[in-house]
């Protein structure tokens, strides 16, 4: 499966260094959910292999959240998995790159498709299309990604209660995400979308049950949908 030859190896590359400016957000992240998984009452081992066989650090948090307050199991998996949906849009987006490869392939990149992986992949193949090895570029990031992850929670699980709240690590995970979407803004409708999502979701700050992120991200897909037909049929008309 893993013949090592130049291109892999440059393409490999290429992958761990797109992605080491996200790490920088995604450590401090890591330890947060190793020291919240034990102050929800998971033993060490299963605060680990979460993050070892999940690994998605959203459905870690909501997880461990929901593990605390005794939910049922059927209400957890169902929980992770809508939020999770995401990950399929980022499946379809990577599909026409990476169809030509093994299920194998597929299935080991699958695993390691994140938000952070994703954002520097899909960047790289709409600036180089289709190449022979490609995919060893998702394959660097997501190693990359994965055992930042690992470590961090590692230590995050180790540390524990000795993490001070004084540090205020969660301002890391809006930065990575910033960091991530920045990169992509390369249109009106790009732009207007992450603005006006952005203002919505400071003004319904205060809504219960967060359903000012919801109604940010409805708005930013609205604005962003109506601004991308305008263009395309002012584009058309010309």
């Amino acid at each position: 499966m893993f013949t090592l030859s130049n291109e892999k190896v440059r393409h490999f590359w290429a992958g761990v260094r797109a992605e080491l400016p996200l790490l920088v957000g995604v450590f401090p992240f890591g330890m947060i959910y190793g020291a919240l998984a034990l102050s929800a009452g998971l033993s060490k081992s299963a605060a680990q292999m979460m993050s070892s066989i999940v690994f998605a650090g959203s459905s870690q948090f909501v997880a461990a959240q929901l593990i605390h307050e005794s939910a049922p199991g059927l209400v957890i998996v169902l929980t992770i998995a809508v939020v999770n949906l995401r990950h399929m849009l980022y499946s379809a987006s990577l599909a026409p790159y990476i169809a030509s490869l093994s299920t194998r392939w597929k299935t080991l990149l699958a695993y390691l498709l994140t938000d952070e992986a994703y954002a520097p992949t899909i960047l790289h193949y709409e600036r180089n299309g289709v190449q022979p090895f490609g995919h060893w570029f998702l394959l660097g990031a997501g190693l990359a990604l994965w055992s930042t992850w690992q470590a961090s929670t590692a230590l995050g699980i180790f540390l524990g209660a000795a993490i001070p709240d004084s540090w205020s690590l969660d301002f890391a995970l809006p930065l990575t995400f910033i960091a991530m979407v920045v990169p992509v803004l390369k249109g009106r409708p790009y732009i207007a979308a992450a603005l006006s999502a952005g203002t919505v979701a400071l003004i319904a700050h205060a809504l219960p049950f967060k359903l000012g992120l919801i109604l940010a991200a409805l708005t930013g897909i609205a604005v962003g949908t109506v601004l991308e037909g305008w263009e395309a049929r002012k584009g058309g008309a010309l």
